[in-house]
């Protein structure tokens, strides 16, 4: 993909679930939902900010800022990003993560 190909300013949807923490003393997991940040060049493709918190479990809450993958393309010209990291300790334990941003312009005929 070129980046000339597209639109820099592009951003992305991105929704997820942690994984599970403290399988044996409070199993849990926490929801997230955010926009990416706009496009960033990088070694001929691009990448994107992502930043959040997820929702509250028990009192508590965990936040990640990090940079998504750089685009993986669908078809059509389309493309999405991952990533898979760790939030921040908060309640003593982290949350890893994996996930896959929404397709960029779903529904763009052009």
């Amino acid at each position: 993909m070129n980046l000339n190909d597209f639109d820099m300013q592009h951003v992305h949807e991105i929704v997820g679930s942690t994984l599970i923490a403290e399988r044996c003393e409070d199993p849990h997991n926490h929801r997230f939902a955010t926009v990416s940040g706009e496009a960033r060049p990088f070694m001929g493709s691009h990448v994107h900010r992502i930043t959040f918190r997820t929702d509250s479990y028990d009192g508590h809450i965990h936040e990640f800022s990090g940079v998504s993958s750089p685009a993986i393309p669908v078809g059509d010209g389309r493309h999405v990003h991952f990533a898979n990291a760790f939030t921040t300790m908060d309640d003593d334990h982290v949350h890893e993560f994996r996930v896959a941003s929404l397709i960029n312009n779903p529904i763009d005929k052009c």
